[in-house]
């Protein structure tokens, strides 16, 4: 429980499952740190389709109606707020669902009060106006919350998971604070340079940022070198992941990107290559194959900690970045409009490795989808993942990966100029 706590933290956009027996203090929680349109509520809802909203018969109908309204706010991105007893573990099953297929993260308050707590409160409603609810009818919903709750403590799924037993810690709340996921940077406006993947280029990303305008600083030699870079006032590069395996010189790309994002000239986004690099780092069985076996060897030779010291700082790398009003999203691989500034195992998977199949080719590799092709946000989504002989905007949506590890070319798009910038590969 969550004694003497006044203030918490819920994402911006989330499902809020309130969970508790009539009289816990639910409807008032939710008036007093939602917005009335943020609240679905049973009652008001049977009281829509019923006129009534003591008139259990109809309570069939009002929580189809709590389901679509809930369905139509997490389409939206809405916050979501249900105030329903939610005591049965089906019920809460149903907005878990609906959170999962909308990628909502779920914050679950859990209003355990006792008995003697929600009869004398479910009376107090009365004396005021309100409908009454026998005390069987609340002892049957304690018990069926108390016999849920090592199921509701087990949930992997929920964000965050707040408890009460007492009706002073209700009360205690004076504030629920709303943050913002990782990747919600619409308030961030650049201007970007954003590079596509550089799979271990170190000599054309170097040649890349010079042409950008990025007065670059080097010291040592190539494998080991040390970067100093100045962007362009007022310009950062964003890179697009993949920075690692079959190029000569990942440890330096590492290196120079790592440096810029601490310096806070550049941003960057986890790519495929970096999510199987983290997990061979981290001693899982991965295949070496599509350069990774180039990328551990280039470490091994490197200072003892390298790669142990760089690994939290690719852990960290988010997925996807929405910015400058929502106009542009970054991703390794894209992102659908539907998946955009949301947080899930989906979104991740979509963002780096794109939509697949489920089949190979010729070639052994997976099949992907064309998701370009029906795609209809309003956001311009600049990508990279697929290489591509030119880039070419399709419905909203650039790839910018040139294939500089094969012969191609590294590309820049400037943004908001909408100008492209490559530098030729050196080789193959």
């Amino acid at each position: 429980m969550i004694e003497g706590v006044t203030r918490l933290a819920v994402p911006d956009f989330c499902l809020v499952l309130l969970v508790g027996a009539a009289g816990s203090g639910k409807s008032s929680f939710a008036a007093r740190h939602f917005r009335p349109t943020e609240i679905v509520s049973s009652d008001h809802c049977r009281a829509l389709v019923s006129d009534d909203e003591s008139d259990q018969s109809a309570s069939a109908a009002a929580f189809e109606l709590v389901h679509l309204i809930t369905e139509k706010r997490l389409a939206a991105r809405r916050l979501t707020v249900i105030d329903a007893t939610n005591v049965k573990q089906h019920h809460r099953q149903t907005f878990l669902s609906l959170a999962r297929r909308f990628h909502a993260p779920v914050v679950m308050c859990i209003f355990m009060l006792d008995h003697a707590t929600c009869v004398a409160q479910v009376r107090q409603r009365v004396a005021a106006g309100g409908r009454d609810v026998p005390q069987a009818v609340i002892a049957s919903q304690l018990a069926d919350l108390k016999k849920g709750l090592p199921g509701i403590r087990k949930l992997r799924k929920v964000k965050a998971l707040h408890g009460f037993s007492t009706a002073s810690e209700v009360a205690a709340v004076e504030h629920v604070e709303r943050y913002p996921p990782e990747c919600d940077r619409r308030g961030d406006h650049g201007p970007f340079d954003i590079i596509g993947d550089v799979h271990g280029c170190a000599d054309e990303l170097e040649r890349l940022l010079a042409r950008l305008g990025y007065r670059v600083a080097e010291q040592g030699p190539p494998g080991q070198r040390h970067y100093e870079v100045q962007p362009p006032e007022g310009r950062r590069a964003l890179f697009l992941g993949d920075l690692v395996d079959r190029g000569p010189r990942t440890p330096d790309v590492l290196r120079l990107v790592r440096g810029m994002t601490e310096a806070g000239s550049a941003l960057c986004l986890m790519g495929n290559h970096e999510a199987r690099l983290i997990r061979r780092l981290r001693g899982h069985d991965v295949a070496l194959t599509h350069g990774l076996e180039a990328t551990l060897d280039q470490l091994s030779m490197q200072p003892e900690g390298f790669a142990a010291g760089i690994l939290p700082w690719l852990e960290a790398l988010p997925d996807h970045f929405v910015l400058d009003r929502g106009d542009l999203v970054v991703a390794h691989a894209g992102l659908k409009a539907e998946l955009q500034n949301r947080v899930s195992g989906k979104v991740r998977a979509f963002a780096l490795y794109g939509e697949t199949t489920g089949m190979t080719d010729g070639d052994g590799l997976p099949e992907r989808v064309d998701w370009a092709a029906d795609y209809r946000g309003a956001a311009r989504v600049v990508h990279g993942h697929t290489p591509v002989q030119e880039p070419e905007w399709r419905n909203r949506v650039l790839c910018i990966d040139t294939g500089c590890c094969f012969g191609g070319r590294l590309t820049a798009l400037r943004w908001p100029e909408m100008t492209l910038v490559s530098q030729p590969a050196g080789r193959a």
